[in-house]
């Protein structure tokens, strides 16, 4: 009874062992591997919901972009700052509403008249040449005339072993304000004092890059030895809105720029949507001719960035593996003006274990109870619900993992709907090799192979009939308890038949403690008389050693007797409707029953006919003489020598 149950739970204990071993294997994989396949999948996600969200109101962008033909007409990158400065007055003459450089001005001008009188100057003590270099054109000074008379953000970027001064911006925080996860640096890489003392803003340039390579998150606050900065994209925003600092607010964490307010993921990074808007593009070398219609810069918020490889700006990321990282600036302004702020919540890594556990059972309740078609069938469904509902909640900007619910229910499913085929296959065998021992197996394949059979057709053949009997069986099963001996004949008829069908032939039925066996019967079998006789030789051999030990010992089985002959009999089905027997009818089958019986007065085990006898090879017979049998007359018989 336990293992009957122990077998039904099977498929059960299956699915929960490898559902819940990958669920294991999940949480406890190498992070790097977890968080990059999590990530991708959130690009996946993020990017198909996407097309859900309504248009919202979102602020002009655009950006002027420093690429090969501006090279090619201006010189090759760095560009003179006279350049830059030009630059800056042409975006600003079109009235924009920010603009922010994602270009690191590191250094003090080295390429200027005046820059290079000063630098004279300094290397040959020559007082006429420190005269002259405040009367010559100077690029620092042109640069910060040009970008006092706008709104503009100058970019630094972190640098462990930078020691540049970071432009400071207000950032008021209201009590219960926790940021200390942060990206952060000792130090930065940043513009000139002078530069960035003209400059309205001042945010980091730096993005960072997931293990993957890419890109898919904004710095909205990063820290600078102990102060908190503002990213780019952030500060562009808010020289736009004519804030004068940022408000830092908890329960939830969110931030403040003007009458704009938004959450405020506690890494202070915003996670860039695949995709993102599209952003009209100018090229610097036509503001610099002016042979170009500015109305796109009206009133934009105006990224001026490199867009070819020698700036060293392009990123590998979601959108697209050479992305310009104004792009991405411009993106995360997008992003932040429209509310599309998605976060993983801290209850993620919770609800995504409990909804695998869900799945996980339902899938396994599932491939149990119902049958394979209406179960597949109701297990996509019940993975669209996952991926629906995460998409759901991506909508709402919460981010949640449906790789592990699905796999853990899909695998465990699998595992669950194999065991039980297989349990199903493995109980139809062993039904199919019990009910051979009772009809013949060639009767059972004929009917496997051909249901609509009902009676197959009877055929003359050669044959070679053993049947075997057990000596004072009688008196056994008087003396012998019925568990007793149902066990002992359980395994006696086991070894017997497995015997037969090693050499070939059929059991025919079960008769009592008998076995009838056929040999060249249903199938042609070559030389049966002689594999008859090993069969019969080798089952006195087993039956003798069964009857030695265990129960059969101890309920005192008696020894087996056989008779064997050969001759020309009649086979086939016998029976109507749902039984069906394949047997024999004929001579042979009649004489090998008797000469099974005569045993008892020859005091033999094996009595072999006088057909078959002729048909093995002398050497292995010796002769027990000749006797009278019973409507056959007297015929010679033999044993095995």
């Amino acid at each position: 009874m336990a293992e009957k149950r122990l077998r039904r739970w099977r498929p059960v204990v299956a699915g929960v062992v490898v559902g819940l071993g990958l669920i294991l294997l999940a949480l406890f994989a190498p992070t790097f591997w977890r968080e990059t396949q999590r990530e991708r999948v959130m690009d996946v996600l993020l990017e198909q919901v996407a097309d859900w969200r309504g248009p919202k109101p979102a602020p002009r962008l655009a950006i002027v972009a420093i690429d090969a033909a501006s090279h090619d007409e201006n010189g090759r990158w760095p560009w003179r700052r006279e350049t830059l400065a030009r630059l800056i007055a042409a975006v600003n003459g079109a009235r924009p509403a920010a603009i922010a450089l994602d270009l690191l001005l590191a250094g003090e001008d080295t390429r200027s008249p005046a820059a290079l009188a000063r630098r004279l100057a300094a290397e040959t003590g020559n007082a006429a040449l420190t005269a002259l270099a405040p009367t010559l054109e100077d690029g620092d000074r042109m640069l910060a005339d040009a970008v006092g008379t706008g709104p503009v953000v100058l970019g630094w970027v972190l640098d462990p072993h930078g020691r540049d001064a970071v432009g400071a911006i207000p950032v008021l925080t209201r009590p219960g304000v926790a940021l200390g996860s942060l990206w952060r640096e000792q130090g930065a890489s940043a513009p000139p004092p002078g530069l960035a003392a003209a400059a309205a803003g001042s945010g980091t340039l730096s993005l960072p890059g997931d293990d993957d390579g890419l890109v898919r998150r904004v710095p909205l606050f990063v820290t600078v030895g102990d102060e908190n900065r503002p990213g780019l994209a952030l500060e562009a925003m808010r020289l736009a809105a004519g804030a004068s600092g940022y408000l830092l607010s908890a329960g939830p964490l969110r931030v403040t720029i003007g009458e704009m307010t938004r959450p405020l993921p506690p890494h202070g990074l915003l996670r860039l949507v695949p995709g993102g808007p599209a952003v009209p593009v100018i090229r610097a070398s036509d503001l610099l001719r002016g042979d170009t219609d500015v109305a796109a810069l009206a009133g934009a918020i105006v990224f001026i960035g490199g867009v070819s490889p020698e700036l060293g700006a392009l990123r590998a990321s979601a959108r697209d593996p050479l992305t310009p990282s104004s792009l991405l600036h411009a993106q995360a302004v997008h992003q932040i003006a429209t509310g599309v702020m998605p976060v993983r919540p801290d209850w993620a890594d919770p609800v995504e274990l409990g909804l695998a556990l869900v799945v996980m059972s339902i899938a396994i309740a599932m491939a149990r109870l119902w049958r394979p078609a209406i179960a597949t069938a109701a297990l996509l469904c019940l993975l669209a619900v996952v991926v629906v509902g995460t998409g759901w909640l991506a909508l709402r900007d919460l981010l949640l993992d449906p790789r592990i619910p699905m796999i853990a229910g899909t695998f465990a499913f699998l595992a669950t709907s194999l065991t039980a085929f297989s349990e199903s296959r493995w109980r139809e065998a062993r039904l199919r090799r019990r009910f051979e021992q009772h009809l013949a197996p060639g009767v059972v394949e004929r009917i496997v192979a051909d249901p609509d059979s009902l009676k197959l057709t009877g055929e003359r053949r050669e044959v070679t009939a053993l049947f075997t009997d057990i000596e004072g069986f009688t008196q056994t099963t008087r003396e012998a308890g019925p568990e007793q001996l149902v066990a002992v004949l359980d395994g006696y008829f086991e070894g017997v038949t497995r015997i037969v069908g090693a050499h070939g032939g059929m059991v025919d039925k079960l008769v009592g403690d008998a076995v009838h066996a056929l040999f060249n019967a249903p199938l042609d079998l070559e030389d049966h008389p002689r594999r008859a006789l090993e069969c019969a030789v080798a089952i006195l051999a087993w039956t003798e050693a069964y009857r030695a030990t265990g129960l059969a010992a101890t309920i005192g089985l008696g020894r087996t007797r056989q008779g064997i002959e050969t001759g020309i009999a009649i086979v086939g089905d016998v029976g109507v409707g749902a039984k069906l027997d394949y047997t024999a009818h004929g001579d042979a089958v009649n004489t090998a029953a008797r000469l099974e019986a005569l045993n008892k007065e020859l005091g033999s085990s094996i009595c072999i006919g006088p057909v078959a006898a002729s048909r093995c090879d002398p050497a292995l017979l010796r002769p027990l003489g000749t006797v009278a049998l019973r409507g056959v007359g007297r015929v010679e018989v033999s044993a095995p020598a």
